[in-house]
């Protein structure tokens, strides 16, 4: 009969022997390295889309102080026009009255006065340079009618000759027999660098006389030579009877160098998670080979399968808590802690897991979850939850917005995963809590004597319904508070309801007079024992 067993066992360690054992290992590395990849895209995309969306909400800007010059050179010229019409069109009094505008180095290097109608292409009056008008191929008769038929300021370029300018024509709202007419000069090159402390001197630009970007149309450019480098934006605003077309472009990041590196920080920091969690695969599964090729050829003794089913276990310990934080965050005014336990069933990891971080405005952010399921699978999708949660937080998400994404990243139906997530927003200063609860058990809240469940609207647990909704509720802790979320490998246990282990759970903590630290020692000491599942416990505790 002992033959026989031998030969059993020896005809199931022979199959196994012959399969490549490093599967386990590779399917780490490619889930490791494709959840970097997604993560990296996610933070890039973000970050190049809110580059576009600043970039083109610069361009109305600059578009929109363009346009408000415009009525104060309609009113110089409509009451240049209005003087004009009152005074049957004394050149002198329109002379000392457009002195001031006109001239080098002026608002307008020419101002002319025309009388509609008139048989030739000489003004009555002008004031600084000779204007081009007169010596262009422009109808002077065509353009003032147009003016006057328009009832707004009416703009013409001049953009090919030596000394490039833009006129203005208008012919008062009293529609009197007189125009006006003024020219400025632009940049020969077309070339206006900004101004140091000017309001706009984070972007290159180019503007254009039209709806046409054509060279031939431009006004003026913060650079030499065109096109504007880089990625750029372009809006066209109302310009008296035409319009504006501007082009802008970053002459460096818009929202600041934390989102420019964030997806290389995700990238490198996920390398490095997957390299290590796929050298402490390696090693597991050696250590089971080991232990496999022990026990079926040479009987290993039973103490030496304890010491390698120790080291198995100590290696997945490890390895979950590699996944983990490495450490906390500590805000003054609060104890912060949290405990990981396996559980006392099997080697494999789990996919329960805690984190808390920094939001960047004096508030945290507190997190609890549970993957469904063990293994490698359940160690991975909880480490795409932390990481996609750690993501979407620094891009200033909260929880209602980026629990449904989550869904996007494991699903019940294709991946036979889902994960229960309590998101608690804390604001020290206030002692505000806002909880949202993708389908987790209710956290626990000590104040003195008072020991009680937070009422939380429970959503649906991640990866259900990639439309689900989550509602949040804010309370507020009492001074010296503590409050815990915990998973439900704290609570369950087979052949009893859950509303018994909670009512455990809310006796064992309702003397807490011990350091926070000490207390989730304790309650994890007091109330796991033998507890098949795995548990992670987190809390903060107001010292004031």
């Amino acid at each position: 009969m002992a033959d026989a067993n031998e030969g059993v066992r020896a005809s199931d360690v022979a199959p196994r022997a012959r399969q490549w054992p490093y599967w386990a290992a590779v399917a780490v590395a490619v889930v490791g390295l494709l959840v970097t990849g997604v993560l990296t895209w996610v933070s890039a995309h973000n970050y190049h889309r809110n580059e576009n969306r600043l970039l083109a909400l610069r361009a109305h800007d600059l578009g929109s102080a363009l346009t408000s010059a415009l009525p104060g050179i309609q009113t110089d010229l409509a009451s240049a026009a209005a003087l004009a019409d009152a005074t049957g069109g004394n050149v002198a009094k329109f002379n000392t009255f457009v002195a001031p505008y006109a001239g080098t180095g002026r608002q307008f290097v020419s101002i002319s006065l025309w009388r509609l109608g008139g048989p030739d292409r000489t003004p009555v009056a002008v004031a600084g340079v000779t204007p081009t008008l007169p010596t262009s191929s422009v109808s002077t008769p065509a353009l003032f009618q147009h003016a006057a038929a328009s009832g707004k300021l009416t703009v013409i370029g001049f953009l090919t000759g030596p000394i490039p300018r833009i006129g203005y024509a208008f012919t008062g709202m009293s529609k009197g027999p007189f125009a006006v007419y003024a020219e400025s000069v632009l940049p020969p090159s077309r070339y206006a660098p900004p101004q140091k402390g000017a309001a706009f001197t984070d972007l290159n630009y180019a503007l254009y006389l039209g709806a046409s970007t054509n060279p031939r149309n431009l006004l003026i450019a913060s650079v030499r030579h065109l096109p504007l480098p880089g990625r750029h934006a372009t809006v066209k605003v109302p310009f008296g009877d035409t319009v504006l077309t501007t082009t802008v472009a970053a002459r460096g990041t818009l929202t600041g160098s934390l989102p420019q590196r964030l997806p290389w920080a995700i990238a490198i920091g996920g390398v490095l998670l997957t390299i290590l969690a796929t050298a402490l695969t390696v090693r597991l599964i050696e250590r089971r080979r080991a232990t496999e090729r022990l026990a079926g050829e040479l009987e290993v003794a039973a103490d030496e399968n304890r010491r390698l089913y120790a080291e198995q276990r100590g290696i997945a310990q490890t390895l979950q808590h590699a996944l983990l934080p490495a450490s906390l965050p500590q805000f003054p005014g609060l104890q912060i802690s949290a405990r990981y336990e396996a559980g006392a069933e099997g080697v494999e990891i789990g996919g329960d897991w805690y984190d808390v971080i920094e939001l960047g405005d004096g508030r945290l952010l507190l997190v609890v979850g549970d993957v469904s399921g063990k293994g490698l699978p359940a160690a991975t999708a909880m480490a795409t939850l932390r990481f996609a949660i750690h993501a979407y937080a620094v891009e200033g998400d909260d929880p209602a917005t980026f629990l449904p994404k989550l869904s996007g990243l494991i699903s019940v139906y294709e991946d036979k995963q889902l994960a229960t997530v309590l998101c608690a927003v804390i604001d020290p200063r206030s002692r505000q809590v806002t909880l949202t609860s993708a389908g987790h058990l209710p956290p626990l809240i000590i104040a003195g004597a008072e020991t009680r469940f937070l009422d939380t609207p429970v959503g649906l647990p991640v990866g259900v319904d990639r439309a689900a909704a989550y509602a949040s509720v804010t309370v507020s802790a009492p001074p010296g508070a503590t409050f815990l979320a915990y998973t439900d490998g704290l609570v369950e246990r087979r052949g009893e309801t859950i509303e018994v282990g909670l009512e455990r759970l809310r006796a064992e903590v309702s003397s807490n007079h011990v350091p926070l630290d000490q207390l989730l020692g304790r309650v994890l000491d007091d109330l796991r024992h033998d507890a098949p599942d795995d548990t992670a416990i987190a809390g903060i505790r107001w010292l004031s």
